[in-house]
């Protein structure tokens, strides 16, 4: 894992995006999931996941969530005041551990919220929101991967037009264990050679794109 940016910044920008999201739900009523699409669309996730100073660190949560809105032209007027709350739920904590995985694996915030959604670390939250942030952002970030590669396998299959039976058929593997793959049941990673080998033979592509 390679840092996405110096950790002067991680504190600010943990608590920042936990305010964003705080604010979004507790203020502004609005959908996570869509809130975090406005905050690819805007740009302002891509200055956020490099560390830029003036996002991380020159706004609150609040004001990142208002110029976010105001950019994807969602914008209110007036909006919400700023949340006074003196405790952190599961709203908070979405957005504070999503700044920290994002910096511990260095990859992109939508390469994560594109397999990971709100709903699933709502559900990771009673186990993880009382273990320190490494664990839990690592476990956020080995449901990413995992994720990812049934994401690519479906992706490719369906690029070519392939059902699964047709991709079993034409690849040698079993049908179920395709489909175990697909929905990340078995780790495709963890595959016999020849069987990652003949599946990417049959997708025409290179055996690395699938593990």
């Amino acid at each position: 894992m390679g840092y996405a940016y110096d950790q002067i910044y991680l504190y600010d920008a943990m608590t920042n995006l936990g305010e964003f999201t705080e604010y979004a739900h507790y203020a502004c009523d609005a959908d996570l999931d869509r809130t975090f699409m406005c905050f690819f669309i805007s740009g302002y996730a891509d200055r956020f996941q490099v560390g830029d100073p003036q996002v991380v660190s020159g706004m609150s949560g609040t004001e990142l969530y208002q110029a976010v809105m105001d950019k994807c032209g969602k914008g209110r007027e007036p909006y919400p005041p700023a949340l006074i709350k003196y405790d952190t739920d599961v709203y908070y904590w979405i957005g504070y551990i999503l700044a920290y995985a994002q910096w511990l694996g260095g990859q992109s915030f939508k390469s994560i919220i594109d397999v990971v959604k709100t709903d699933d670390l709502m559900q990771m939250y009673p186990a993880l929101h009382t273990v320190s942030e490494d664990r839990a952002a690592e476990e956020i970030l080995e449901l990413e991967k995992k994720r990812s590669v049934y994401s690519r396998l479906q992706s490719y299959r369906k690029r070519l037009g392939y059902t699964q039976a047709a991709l079993a058929e034409k690849s040698g593997v079993n049908l179920r264990t395709l489909q175990q793959y697909e929905v990340g049941d078995k780790d495709i990673s963890k595959a016999a050679a020849g069987s990652v080998i003949s599946l990417a033979r049959a997708l025409h592509v290179e055996p690395e794109a699938l593990i």
